[in-house]
Parts: structure tokens; C-alpha cells; sequence
């Protein structure tokens, strides 16, 4: 029934959501139709509640078939209901009261996936790969709730916590304190003359911290920067107005949005003096590279401001806003698109358009626009921002992105860690003979690439058992299998430098914490010695912008 409404109804459900957020916006001829839609569905609502055989639960009820009518829309709208506001209000600040680290929550299991460094859960003693079993007087087999809320507290409070490693269980206690997350966690002088800026987060510190970084660097002989924001899902965007500003004279259009309401239609220009506009500067980009990530490498990219190096972004060009609903609700709405200073949109996938599995269809590169930067150089929109140097090492292999998605490398980087506890600061080796460990541990632990060909199969499979004529195919399907599973090998050792690559980053990260990490990037990662070399040669970079 729940389902069957769910499905019926979200049409109605959306009316409501519409209207009770956007008292502002002036309905205009479908004014009638969504009055019409709400009455509807609340003599709906009343009769299935009054009439239906066992009791319901109206809340829940309400609940899930709003979250379901707007699953159809895109991702990024969201309602929330009380105790969602209560749970997951988003802190810009950078700040939070809490541990310190990065947990995960996979198939009931609630895993450190990474402790920051001197915070708290770091100076109890957690480590990547610990799986927390109890919290206080909570065993969490028994808990269904959010885990992560039994973490938070006030300043000070002592948790007791209970958790496995490497087959042992453990206690230990933590002390929550005050976590600051860091726009900028790490910055340096790579040579003598190309500073080098990690920026991770667009939250409220984000153009302060970038700003800070550039001015020691200049101080200390920097003539060329690499902003690098390769993995940075974005966030405020007049934070990614700001960043561009440090290197963008006042006045410069930066982003505009459009939307079907007006009001949400703006243009965001700079609004300060710049640091240096004239010092050259590259971005890294890649995969993952989203939002305002995508606003400032593709407005430095259209105004001939900076080379873009690496791959592909991720093509995120909907901007969100959260909005107060009654009873302390909430739905974050996606209210414009995003255009870079040429005019483009980045985005990527059409969500009004779905496949037969209703996943949103990505933007066929046939139908991309072309569209001119201030030099005049040809960019085009529909598929995120496409780097001026695009580097095919910078570009993930399906089979890699198996291994991350599905713990291989995490999993093996906790075993290695604790076979080799004395690696201390140096950085880890990783050569044949440790791949072809890492090889038999995937046999091991009967590691499933669940890749799309894999899911197929499957399903295809699942499908004859229900027709009753699985019997039948079971030797062809059993082939098929085994054929796919050798195919999945040959790709394993087709892309080893790459694996090997993405294992010794994670141990990095084991021994060194993410800083290591970064430190190691400036000798070794080959998006940063490209771009340095670009930079430091003022005839290849003003060539590739026509300068």
C-alpha cells in the first residue's frame, strides 16, 4: 500500500512541498491546478488513514512518500523532517564538536576509515580499519540508529569505546574536543619557485585560508601557484567567488544562475581587491572535482586567468537551497543552474531524462555547445570542465574504481599496516612481489568487483531462476562467469602501476596521516610535476592561452 502510494502520489506531494516553501514566488496560470492537486491528495491522505484495515502511522506514513516522490527529481533535493533537521544540519563553520576522524557505516559495520591527526580520536589510539563495536553502554549489533550520533557530545565528555582490530577487541576512551576542519590543510614551496595549495572544502574559511597560504608562499619566493582541488565536492559558492578573486581584479563576473523563478536568477561578480593577478597559476582538477569546485576552475579556465590540468570534472551545475518548512521541517531544493563567465553549464547528467533502470542519462558529447573564453579559445559545457592538459594517468580505470568502492585497497593497507608496523616515515615500497600479495588477498577474501558487466550477469540469471529456466543455462552462465572473473584479472594486472599507485597512497595515509600524503604528492604525483613544468615555462603556458 505504502509503495502503491508512494508512486501514485508524488505528484500531489510535490504541490505541497512547492507550496509551503516558495511563498514568494507567484504560481501563475498552474496556481489552480497545484490548489486542485493539494485537495486531492489530502482527501487522499484523511481517507486512507480513517479506512485502511490495520493502523497506520500517518508521519511515517507522510514521510517516506515525500522522500520517494523526490528521489525522482534529482539527488541533491531533500526533504527533512524533524528529527533529520535535528541529526544532519549542515555546519559550514568548519567546526564541530566531536572525534576527529572519518567513520563509515557498510553493511552494519562502523569502520575508521581515517583519524585526523592530533584530534581526539587519533590520541585514544583508533587507526584506519577499526571497527567500533560498542559506544558507552550501546552495542551497536543491536543499535539501527545512526551510529555517529553516540560520538557527539559536549566539550570534554569521556566516551568509553569498544572496538576490533585485527581480530582482537580493544577499549580505549575518547575525549571530545573541538574539531576544526581546515579549507587548506596543507600548502608548501615545491622547488624554489612553485607554491603548491591543497584546497579540500568550500566552507566559510575556505578564500581566508587560501589567501593566507598564497601571501607566505609569495613570501618565501613563490612565482607560479597550484591550486590543487582534485577531490573537492565544493560548497559555498561566494566562497568559490572569493578564491577567484585572490587572483581576478574587482568587478569580474565569476558565476551566474538561472532559474524559472526570478528571483533566484543572480550574477556573482568579485568584489575585492586581488592578491596577484598576474602570477601564473594552474588547477588540478579530476573525477570528483564537483559544484564549486567546477565554478572556480571553470571561470579562471573561460577568463585565460589559469591552465586547467588533469581530467574531467565531475559536472555538478545545480545549485541548492535549503528551505524552512512548518513544524521544523526542512527541504534543500535545487533552485538554478550554474554558468560559468562564457556562458556554459556544466552539468552533466539530465535528471528529466532516465534510463530503463531510472538512472539519469549523462549529456551525449554530440549534443555539447561550444562556447568561447576571453582569449578565445573553444570550451564546451554539458560534461564538467574538460582540463587544458588532460593527463590519461589522472583518469580512474573501472577496475580501480572497483577496488575503491568495494574496500580492496582499504582492507589490504589495514593487513599490510600491522605486517609492517615499523615503516615509520618512510614511504612504502610497493613492488611486484606486494602486488602479487595484494593478488592472492583478493583470492582470499573472494573480493567480487561488482562491475556493471558482473551486475548484469547476475540479474540476468536471477531472472532465468524465476522463469524456471535456469537449469538450462547454468553450464553457458557458469562460463560466462569464469570468462568474466579471468577478463577481471587481465585488468588487474593491465592497470598494476595504477593499483600500485593507489596502494601506496593509502599507506602513506596509515603512517603519515593525509599530510604525508600531500608531502609525498609534491615529488612524485604526476598532475603536479606536469603543471610545474608548464608553469615555470612562460612560452608553452602563455601559448596554451593565447596570451
Amino acid at each position: 500500500m505504502v509503495k502503491r502510494l508512494k508512486k501514485k502520489y508524488a505528484l500531489p506531494i510535490l504541490a505541497v512541498v512547492v507550496l509551503f516553501t516558495t511563498s514568494a514566488f507567484t504560481y501563475r496560470d498552474d496556481f489552480f491546478e497545484i490548489a486542485k492537486q493539494i485537495e486531492i491528495f489530502t482527501t487522499l491522505y484523511k481517507t486512507v488513514n480513517t479506512n485502511y484495515v490495520d493502523e497506520t502511522n500517518p508521519g511515517e506514513l507522510m514521510d517516506k512518500a515525500i522522500k520517494s516522490m523526490l528521489q525522482d527529481l534529482d539527488p541533491y533535493t531533500v526533504y527533512f523532517n524533524e528529527a533529520d533537521v535535528a541529526k544532519f544540519k549542515i555546519n559550514n563553520t568548519g567546526e564541530y564538536t566531536g572525534i576527529g576522524a572519518l567513520i563509515t557505516r557498510k553493511e552494519g559495520r562502523l569502520i575508521v576509515r581515517e583519524p585526523y591527526k592530533d584530534y581526539p580520536a587519533d590520541k585514544a589510539g583508533l587507526k584506519a580499519g577499526d571497527e567500533i563495536i560498542q559506544i558507552g553502554d550501546v552495542v551497536l549489533t543491536d543499535f539501527k540508529e545512526d551510529a555517529g550520533e553516540l560520538l557527539k557530545g559536549s566539550k570534554n565528555t569521556k566516551i568509553p569505546i569498544k572496538y576490533i582490530r585485527q581480530g582482537k577487541t580493544y577499549t580505549t576512551e575518547i575525549v571530545l574536543n573541538e574539531v576544526e576542519l581546515n579549507a587548506v590543510p596543507y600548502y608548501a614551496l615545491i622547488g624554489k619557485e612553485t607554491g603548491y595549495i591543497v584546497l579540500t572544502q568550500f566552507n566559510r574559511k575556505a578564500s581566508s585560508q587560501t589567501k593566507d597560504a598564497l601571501l607566505e608562499l609569495k613570501s618565501k619566493g613563490a612565482k607560479n601557484i597550484i591550486l590543487d582541488l582534485r577531490g573537492n565536492p565544493g560548497g559555498l559558492l561566494h566562497e568559490a567567488v572569493n578564491i577567484c578573486n585572490l587572483f581576478l581584479p574587482k568587478g569580474e563576473t565569476i558565476v551566474t544562475t538561472r532559474s524559472k523563478n526570478e528571483n533566484y536568477n543572480n550574477t556573482y561578480q568579485t568584489q575585492h581587491e586581488p592578491v596577484d593577478t598576474e602570477i601564473p597559476l594552474a588547477i588540478l582538477v579530476d573525477g570528483k572535482s564537483a559544484s564549486a569546485s567546477e565554478i572556480v576552475s571553470g571561470a579562471l579556465q573561460d577568463l585565460d586567468r589559469a591552465l586547467v590540468v588533469g581530467s574531467r570534472s565531475f559536472g555538478k551545475g545545480l545549485v541548492q537551497r535549503p528551505l524552512d518548512l512548518t513544524y521544523g521541517t526542512q527541504v534543500k531544493v535545487t533552485i538554478s543552474r550554474y554558468y560559468t563567465p562564457s556562458g556554459r553549464g556544466i552539468q552533466a547528467l539530465d535528471y528529466t531524462h532516465k534510463d530503463a533502470d531510472g538512472k539519469a542519462i549523462r549529456i551525449d558529447e554530440k549534443d555539447y555547445n561550444a562556447f568561447k573564453t576571453r582569449n578565445g579559445r573553444t570550451v564546451y559545457d554539458g560534461g564538467g570542465i574538460l582540463p587544458d592538459i588532460v593527463l590519461e594517468e589522472s583518469k580512474q580505470s573501472a577496475i580501480a574504481d572497483a577496488l575503491l568502492r568495494k574496500d580492496g585497497i582499504f582492507n589490504y593497507a589495514t593487513e599490510y599496516y600491522y605486517k609492517h608496523p615499523s615503516q615509520g616515515t618512510a614511504i612504502p615500497d610497493i613492488n611486484d612481489s606486494d602486488f602479487e600479495a595484494f593478488r592472492q588477498y583478493l583470492k582470499k577474501e573472494n573480493f567480487e568487483f561488482d562491475t556493471e558487466t558482473e551486475h548484469a550477469l547476475k540479474d540476468l540469471f536471477i531472472i532465468a531462476q524465476k522463469e524456471k529456466v535456469d537449469e538450462s543455462i547454468q553450464k553457458e552462465y557458469n562460463q560466462l562467469l569464469t570468462a568474466l572473473q579471468k577478463s577481471e584479472e587481465k585488468e588487474l594486472n593491465a592497470h598494476k602501476e595504477e593499483i600500485k599507485d593507489l596502494l601506496t597512497d593509502e599507506l602513506i595515509k596509515r603512517y603519515q596521516y593525509k599530510e604525508g600524503l600531500y608531502h609525498y604528492y609534491t615529488t612524485s604525483d604526476a598532475e603536479i610535476k606536469k603543471a610545474a613544468a608548464v608553469l615555470t615555462n612562460t612560452a608553452e603556458y602563455n601559448k596554451i592561452l593565447l596570451k
